[in-house]
């Protein structure tokens, strides 16, 4: 068995955002986890539900067959960089506005073919 990946790196969105529906995921085949995803009225599960369409047509397009039945075995969000910027606040100070990144990152378990 090897892994079909797909990734979407610097997606616009903190990962402590997606990484509760990646872990929602973990474990499911393809079909039960687009189903999880698709009531779930969050922007962060569109972000994993796209990057779980891609990892399934991957596997698809490596010539595996029932991908809907084959099993998410890694769901992961990571932390990506940070644009940094500065508020000015009371008294001369400056707090630091942090905008952040996610690496969004799904394995699928795909057959070999021969």
């Amino acid at each position: 068995m090897s892994q079909v990946k797909a990734t979407h790196r610097f997606a616009r969105i903190s990962a402590t955002k997606v990484r509760p529906f990646a872990d929602m995921i973990r474990g499911m085949s393809v079909q039960d986890g687009l189903n999880a995803l698709k009531y779930v009225p969050n922007r962060g599960a569109r972000f994993l539900e796209k990057v779980l369409r891609s990892a399934a047509a991957n596997a698809e397009d490596r010539g595996a067959r029932n991908v809907d039945n084959l099993p998410i075995v890694d769901a992961r969000v990571d932390g990506g960089p940070m644009f940094k910027r500065i508020r000015p606040r009371a008294r001369g100070q400056a707090f630091m506005i942090r905008r952040r990144f996610a690496h969004i990152i799904v394995a699928i378990d795909a057959p070999e073919v021969q």
